[in-house]
């Protein structure tokens, strides 16, 4: 029995270095933390600032950028107002895509039977001839040798999703298929999920990015404004892995405010938004909707960067290029509040180095991310999956892989797919729309009286108390246990195929932990001193 117990210890040090923040942050999306009326009220009774000032100390910045939450309540109802048009215009509502593939990870059954899961196709008929497949893949598909293919989809090498093939898919318009509440829910969805956070599993840490000894050690020299808080806590967490972790958590917490704010009341049938749901998926967890704030943040710097280029575009679809003038107008307004509020400093991420290696691993991550899309089981989840997913990765290579000249509308009028053009702003809208329907959500609390507000905190707290209760923990602790073991074991086999330096790096970083672990077994507790002079 002893050496059973020791065996399994040496498993769960061994790959710990992998998991654990994995485990550690995917929980506190999927609510491990109960409901806590100071927290809810934080999120709920803030008045949002409208004028700019850079000074406000309540919130202050927003961690890992160089902007402040004040400065994009400020600009979030205009911005709003600006790309809630845009993404209405015949350009940038329909999109095409392929929501019939197979999932490449695992077997697939939990197909959503509720009518809300479905999607409205447009026909191709109806799609102006310069945006239909046939024409866009003239100019827009590159050559075999620039691009790596696998069934119904490719990627590019600078490529940080994978991209339907341009044969297959379905055109759709977006304004027919809002995002809202499905019913697609359980071990399905949360699956789903679950396999997303743990992408988050680098085999490089940022010892190994800007060793001690490297000449080039002030590259690795971060600003102020993009440290985070924590950072001297876990002094082994880089940079890119806070980076992609915020970066999914933003989306996962944006999905869920759209969520509960168009569901369905079983008892009226009318759809509307639901407080407590945002209570107990959002408002609990203040830093969920910062997470939100960092995702907007990020794509409002890479709408920025992209600025030359989005107002060369052509969005003309006549011909005639009269119906393009108010496309073009909104976008330069957003281009114009983009350059004025995107301040994330891309240059502070991937330097050292090794930095390259750690951009591949981070690239290829993304990449899996959008390829587990094929893997939900609602058409319409998995169509709003793919067009945000798409939306983000072309924000990260526009801030990660395209230099100046790269950019230049000139020089590359063909960087950009007309998918990603689409993705990268619907995405922003649906981003900044959260951010705004956040304020429904606080008018619906200010109405609330005292006695609902403590019944609405109760009831999250208790939906909590249900989903984690102590027994069932208990009753299950064997199965977690094992569970764990063999995620740690995936998550280590997959920085071993990521690089080898990773790998080694990894086992290393395990084998001592393991020797901690055992050490902390013989280290006194600490009881035979004598009580502390502050007790």
């Amino acid at each position: 029995m002893f050496s059973r117990h020791l065996y399994a210890l040496f498993l769960a040090c061994l790959f710990h270095p992998f998991s654990s923040h994995a485990a550690d942050t995917q929980q506190s999306l999927l609510g491990n933390t109960p409901a806590r009326s100071g927290e809810i009220k934080s999120v709920l009774e803030r008045e949002p600032v409208k004028e700019a000032a850079c000074k406000h100390i309540p919130t202050g910045p927003i961690e890992t950028t160089q902007c402040d939450y004040e400065t994009i309540e400020s600009v979030t109802d205009d911005l709003y107002n600006e790309l809630h048009a845009l993404v209405e215009t015949p350009f940038f509502k329909y999109f095409r895509a392929d929501l019939y593939r197979e999932c490449p990870y695992w077997q697939e059954n939990g197909f959503c039977m509720n009518r809300e899961c479905g999607i409205t196709t447009v026909d191709e008929s109806e799609i102006p001839e310069r945006w239909r497949a046939a024409e866009l893949s003239k100019i827009e598909m590159p050559v075999g040798a620039q691009r790596t293919e696998l069934p119904g989809c490719y990627y590019r090498d600078s490529d940080y999703c994978f991209l339907d093939d341009m044969t297959e898919g379905d055109y759709i318009d977006l304004t027919l298929n809002p995002e809202r509440f499905t019913g697609y829910a359980g071990p399905s969805a949360h699956r789903v999920w679950k396999a997303i956070y743990e992408e988050n599993c680098f085999g490089m840490s940022a010892w190994d990015v800007l060793p001690e000894s490297s000449p080039n050690k002030a590259l690795g020299i971060v600003p102020d404004s993009l440290k985070s808080t924590d950072d001297a806590e876990d002094p082994k967490e880089c940079l890119e892995r806070k980076v992609y972790y915020k970066v999914v958590s933003g989306l996962h917490a944006s999905i869920s405010t759209h969520i509960c704010h168009d569901t369905m009341n079983q008892t009226t049938g009318e759809w509307g938004p639901d407080l407590k749901c945002f209570i107990s998926r959002v408002a609990a967890y203040p830093e969920r909707l910062q997470y939100i704030y960092f995702d907007a943040v990020l794509l409002l710097r890479a709408v920025a960067r992209l600025g030359p280029y989005l107002t060369a575009y052509d969005y003309c679809a006549s011909g005639t290029h009269e119906d393009d003038a108010e496309t073009l107008a909104r976008l330069t307004r957003v281009v114009d509040v983009a350059r004025a509020v995107g301040r994330f400093d891309e240059t502070a991420l991937f330097r050292g180095a090794n930095a390259n290696v750690l951009k591949e691993e981070f690239k290829e991550h993304f990449r899996n991310v959008t390829r587990i899309m094929d893997c939900v089981g609602c058409d319409k989840c998995r169509l709003w999956g793919k067009v945000q997913t798409t939306g983000i990765a072309t924000a990260l290579k526009i801030l990660f892989e395209l230099d100046e000249k790269a950019l230049d509308p000139k020089a590359n009028t063909n960087l950009l797919q007309r998918s990603e053009v689409v993705a990268l702003l619907n995405t922003l809208h649906r981003l900044v729309e959260s951010l705004h329907m956040v304020q429904d959500f606080r008018r619906m609390w200010a109405e609330s009286g005292a006695e609902d507000e403590a019944q609405l905190v109760a009831e999250a707290a208790s939906a909590h108390k249900a989903r984690h209760s102590p027994g069932a923990s208990a009753h299950d602790a064997p199965q977690q246990f094992l569970s764990d073991v063999l995620e740690r074991i995936a998550c280590w086999v997959r920085a071993c195929r990521d690089g080898t330096l990773g790998c080694i790096r990894g086992f290393v970083d395990g084998i001592q932990d393991m020797l901690e672990a055992a050490l902390s077994v013989f280290r006194l507790s600490g009881k035979d001193r004598a009580p502390r002079s502050e007790l």
